[in-house]
């Protein structure tokens, strides 16, 4: 080999992953000027006040050092409160919960901990970015299972029942999902819950959405019967409380778990950073009615971009989660990368096209309606002015969403 070609010493997993879909898009809008990104999902509002204070007083009273591995067991203390005394789940604060460094690296520390060379995880797609190359970075292998719009994008026992393998180890799911804000029903839970206990699957539950629902209820996968001890479950902070940069997630799950992702924390991040522990704290002690208010401000956005979407003539699905919509752009004729490369380019507004979710969300683009109004209604403006464009001058697919 010559010194040179420096890419042949890689790990060829790592060598010849693609980057994210969603990141490209991100890079192209900040080097436009004027563009409207409802690309990235990140909160347009500020961390509560009294949560910065928190961080602040910390600060100045010299909290700068290392906690122990696992986390400030006054946040454990909180995060197991908070978990109880909303839905009737008891994690032990010592051995049941770990913080870490975002809710992304309790899903890389999850995996890692539970998966052994060629073991399968299975994944419902259209997925978040990340679960298939983590899973791949883990020496897993992703098995994705295709939702549809017209099933609201739930996946069911009877798709998974499909693809289950001798490998079979890992269900990974993500309701409130991330792109589609779909939501979980009760009776598809109950049938995934009894069919993970018969084939003794792991679950990793990653709910970090959970707070962000609309006129339905979110049910955690643990709490389900023969469930608790055999998920994980992923959360954090930064998509309720608007702390993304705080980097602050943690898991929950049987202590055989917790500990062995502890050791892998311990070895390559430590711990989670001191002050954004004690942000944490205040924030679960104090942020419930700033999240109230978020969340009825999102409300309020998500009505707006479901109806102009609708109205351009590019059916939306409705969600009922988290913050993005994901209208279908086939009716403009253009696949999803089309769609948004040419949007970006012509009218300055930026989305993620939905094939980067996975192949079930080809046709589709994925919208953060974590924006203000302001900003909402002129990306809509413009969106719609490309549509009409792009149709010729008429509506976009003006039966499309009767035939849905």
């Amino acid at each position: 080999m010559k010194n040179d070609d420096w890419r042949g010493y890689l790990n060829p997993v790592v060598r010849d992953m693609p980057p994210s879909g969603i990141r490209r898009f991100f890079d192209l809008a900040n080097e436009m000027a004027g563009v409207i990104s409802l690309g990235v999902g990140e909160p347009d509002f500020v961390t509560p006040w009294r949560v910065r204070e928190a961080c602040i007083w910390a600060l100045e009273k010299g909290y700068t050092m290392y906690t122990c591995n696992q986390g400030l067991l006054e946040l454990r203390n909180e995060i197991s409160f908070k978990i109880e005394n909303r839905y009737g789940l008891h994690y032990e604060p010592k051995t049941e919960i770990l913080i870490t460094v975002g809710s992304s690296e309790a899903l890389d520390l999850a995996l890692r901990a539970v998966l052994t060379p060629g073991d399968e995880v299975i994944i419902p797609e259209p997925c978040y970015v990340s679960y298939g190359p983590t899973t791949l970075f883990s020496g897993g292998v992703p098995v994705y299972v295709a939702t549809s719009v017209k099933d609201g994008f739930q996946v069911t026992a009877a798709q998974v029942e499909k693809v289950l393998s001798p490998r079979s180890k890992v269900l990974l799911l993500c309701y409130p999902n991330n792109p589609t804000g779909a939501v979980m029903e009760e009776k598809n839970l109950a049938e995934l819950a009894e069919l993970a206990v018969a084939r003794d699957l792991i679950i990793i539950s990653d709910e970090i959405y959970d707070n962000l629902v609309y006129g339905v209820t979110h049910i955690p996968l643990a709490t389900l019967p023969g469930l608790k001890d055999r998920t994980i479950l992923i959360n954090g902070l930064s998509k309720a409380y608007a702390m993304t940069g705080w980097r602050l997630g943690y898991a929950a799950g049987h202590p055989a778990f917790i500990e062995a992702m502890t050791k892998i924390h311990q070895y390559t991040m430590l711990c989670a950073p001191i002050t954004a522990q004690m942000a944490a704290i205040e924030a679960l002690r104090s942020g419930g009615a700033a999240v109230a208010r978020m969340v009825e401000q999102y409300d309020r956005r998500r009505r707006l971009v479901v109806r102009s979407f609708n109205e351009m003539g590019l059916y939306c699905f409705e969600p009922k989660g988290a913050f993005y919509a994901f209208p279908d752009v086939s009716a403009t004729g253009l696949d999803s990368e089309e769609f948004a490369e040419t949007l970006l380019r012509e009218e300055k507004v930026a989305v993620v096209p939905g094939g980067a979710f996975g192949p079930s969300g080809q046709g589709f683009v994925r919208c953060a309606y974590a924006a203000s109004m302001e900003d909402l209604s002129e990306a809509l403006k413009r969106i719609g002015r490309f549509v009409r464009r792009a149709s010729g001058g008429r509506p976009a697919g003006q039966t499309a969403v009767a035939e849905r």
